[in-house]
């Protein structure tokens, strides 16, 4: 954001006004009420933005007719530290607050978005929340989910482990959505007997804006968490471009498959483990329930590893290089899960060092079969681990976590090969 300058600066001076002051401009025959919003260092230097009643943003070019004036003067509003209602009736829910779009909430005297300076402020700008449930709230990050890295969802899972421990019936993560499924996976693999569910959360849309997806997924994760006999990581977000209801996704087989729909999250290769209509929770036969515990934490991981995606043309070199400096290989292949026979010689003498090359397929939807054609059985020859239809993110996080338990090659392949954390469908849907 800048400040105003210019005209507009002249003529917000003369009235008095001030960004978060809610206005009256006469401006080419109309009258706009609208809250005064920060200048936009891409607007131009002439251009009023006032936040309207309904949500939106309106942008006026303001010219030597146009009049302002204050309605009303804004006072800023500091973050509340009173703590959240309680009722010893109700179940206990933890909010981790890490970041991303859900994790900024309307200031509603301004009309302008802010990151929440406490997962309190969060929760109280969806005020349902504290009737299903008592919340106790706190950020351990505010960082854009590019961000996340292994240190990130090591801490997460332990704050994780210290909530149930502490008597929580389930976990709520908001996240941004851009990586959310890496950490979904991890905390899949890291966390074992979970005695509740852990619910990432996301949002496409701020809360600014009336299309905003926050307030549905975070009321229906509260729900998950309260009502469900669930007992692993899940993803919860839109189901749909309405406003109709949200699924729940499998940590280890969830991915953002739009930029910016709200129902851009879904399972890959399995249905989604329930989801959230009417305000019921429905669960598929295949979800796993909560676990009597206690739960386990199983945090090492091994951050020296790559995910490569196999294309027409690949340096044998180019992987050669990689493999010098990282402990593991993850390819997203072609296909059944194939390379080219130069980038295969180049793999084999990485296996033979004891480096895991992992493969799984570019494909997404259906599996890696390396039996099919010659190229899969010179792959399985050379020590290739095939990653059935582990999506190419779980497959990489998994080889960390594996990584991070045992360098002995053998029980890495064992352990990349086992289904641990539902990451392997045990059938597909078409």
């Amino acid at each position: 954001m800048a400040e105003y300058r210019g005209d507009a600066a002249e003529l917000l001076k003369k009235a008095g006004a001030a960004p978060g002051d809610l206005l009256e401009v006469r401006h080419a025959g109309n009258l706009y009420t609208g809250v005064l919003m920060p200048h936009h260092a891409f607007s131009g230097p002439e251009i009023l933005t006032l936040k309207l009643a309904s949500g939106y943003n309106l942008g006026l070019r303001i010219d030597a007719k146009t009049q302002v004036r204050v309605l009303e003067h804004h006072s800023p509003q500091k973050a509340s530290e009173e703590g959240l209602p309680h009722d010893p009736a109700k179940p206990a829910v933890a909010v981790l607050g890490t970041g991303g779009t859900i994790a900024s909430y309307v200031e509603y005297r301004t009309g302008a978005v802010h990151p929440a300076i406490s997962a309190a402020d969060l929760v109280r700008s969806v005020p349902q929340l504290s009737e299903l449930c008592n919340v106790c709230a706190r950020v351990l990050y505010s960082i854009l989910s590019e961000n996340m890295r292994v240190a990130h969802w090591q801490n997460l899972a332990r704050a994780i482990a210290e909530e149930f421990q502490a008597g929580a019936a389930g976990v709520i993560v908001p996240h941004g959505t851009d990586t959310m499924g890496y950490t979904a996976a991890a905390l899949s693999f890291m966390l074992k007997s979970l005695p509740g569910p852990v619910v990432l959360v996301g949002a496409q849309r701020s809360s600014d804006r009336p299309s905003s997806d926050a307030s549905l997924n975070l009321i229906a994760a509260a729900r998950v968490c309260v009502e469900a006999d669930l007992g692993e990581v899940v993803v919860a977000m839109h189901a749909g471009p309405s406003d109709t209801y949200v699924q729940l996704h499998r940590g280890t087989k969830v991915r953002k498959m739009h930029a910016s729909r709200r129902d851009a999250f879904q399972s890959i290769n399995e249905a989604p483990v329930g989801e959230v209509l009417d305000g019921e929770v429905k669960l598929r036969p295949e979800h796993r329930p909560r676990s009597a515990g206690p739960i386990e934490l199983h945090e090492r991981m091994e951050e020296q590893v790559a995910l490569l995606y196999f294309y027409p043309g690949f340096a044998p070199e180019h992987l050669e290089l990689v493999a010098q400096h990282t402990k593991g290989i993850v390819i997203a292949g072609t296909g059944l899960g194939h390379i080219s026979e130069e980038l295969l010689a180049a793999a084999r003498k990485v296996t033979h060092r004891g480096l895991p090359v992992v493969v799984t397929t570019q494909c997404l939807n259906g599996a890696v079969n390396l039996h099919v054609y010659e190229t899969g059985r010179e792959m399985l020859a050379a020590g290739i681990i095939p990653g059935g239809d582990m999506l190419p993110e779980t497959a990489y996080v998994k080889l960390m976590w594996a990584l991070g338990q045992t360098s002995d090659p053998a029980k890495v392949r064992a352990l990349m090969l086992d289904n641990l954390a539902g990451e392997y469908s045990q059938r597909r849907e078409l």
